[in-house]
């Protein structure tokens, strides 16, 4: 027989919002397994957040795959739909190390297709060729590459310059209980323009400082000093070490308000956030940021950034027109 004739039959479970605690257990193991293997994360923040939502409603579809037979039968692979009205419907899809090359991440896709969908789009964090090959076979193509760039903690002290603050301004670490509507606004602000960071509610900040990783500490906030009226920010976050990866930082997210643009400020608080995570003694720093957007990408590279890794967000193909 072949190979494929050996391959399992799925069985694929339908949950409409948040799984239990249970599922939501095996989800992580299942994602932590898919970190130490490949060395991304096959699923985003913003999805982990979304499958604690107790409140997740029609937002969230999970779609697991297992092995025909009792209620515990291992978990091999699960796929995460998000649905929002900015976004539309977006697909992050992970298959266990062990159960790959098996037909599970067909079963998961032909699942999420049978719900019919509207603009459904998905993540391939990492781009591994068989997410692209998956892609390509159910007929989705790239839309859309987000840079994962990285500073080594040697170029950190060759190409960063030192930090200069514009005149009037002054950086001090967030305060839970007192600065969280004032950031919301600042961040709301900062990026009206960026549907997925700029949409953020006070119940996505709350969830995000409940995770473990969270440290006010290195949530830098740049006010003004005549009246503290907070001009920008640069929120950073480590990342622990999961087996043979060490531990990174990252520089999470820099905003500068609109009335602060043109002072040179976002280049301020990126350095500022990466003198904080250097002192940490980290070996290296992380970011995202969208391939093609030119001007941060230079930015980052005159600070010793360089290209590290890339997800890609699929589409489905536009129908060429018949001549």
């Amino acid at each position: 027989m072949t190979a494929a004739q050996h391959a399992p039959t799925w069985s694929i479970d339908r949950i409409a919002g948040a799984p239990a605690a249970p599922v939501l257990e095996e989800i992580r193991r299942l994602a932590a397994a898919a970190v130490e293997a490949d060395g991304n994360p096959p699923l985003s923040e913003q999805t982990l957040v979304t499958l604690r939502a107790q409140d997740a409603g029609d937002r969230l579809l999970v779609f697991t795959a297992r092995t025909p037979g009792p209620d515990d039968s291992e978990l091999a692979g699960v796929a995460v739909v998000h649905r929002s009205t900015e976004d539309g419907a977006v697909l992050e899809l992970v298959v266990g190390p062990d159960c790959r090359g098996e037909g599970a991440g067909t079963a998961l896709i032909e699942a999420v297709l049978a719900e019919g969908l509207d603009d459904l789009r998905g993540w391939s964090h990492g781009n591994h060729s068989a997410a692209a090959d998956l892609a390509d076979r159910f007929g989705f193509a790239p839309v859309r590459e987000l840079w994962r760039m990285r500073l080594t903690r040697a170029a950190v002290e060759e190409s960063v310059p030192t930090l200069v603050l514009p005149e009037g301004v002054v950086l001090r670490s967030f305060v839970r209980g007192q600065d969280e509507e004032a950031w919301l606004a600042a961040n709301a602000a900062a990026f009206a323009h960026h549907p997925e960071q700029g949409s953020m509610t006070r119940a996505d900040l709350e969830a995000r400082m409940a995770e473990d990783w969270f440290d006010a500490e290195g949530f830098l906030l740049a006010v003004r000093e005549a009246d503290g009226a907070l001009l920008g920010f640069h929120w950073t976050k480590v990342h622990p070490g999961i087996g043979a990866h060490p531990p990174m930082g990252e520089v999470y997210v820099v905003g500068v308000t609109p009335e602060a643009q043109g002072m040179g400020l976002g280049k301020a608080l990126t350095i500022a956030g990466i003198e904080h995570l250097h002192g940490k003694g980290l070996q290296a720093i992380m970011l995202y940021v969208d391939g093609d957007n030119a001007a941060a990408v230079a930015l980052y590279r005159k600070l010793g950034f360089t290209r590290w890794d890339v997800d890609v967000m699929y589409a489905g193909k536009t129908p060429q027109p018949t001549l």
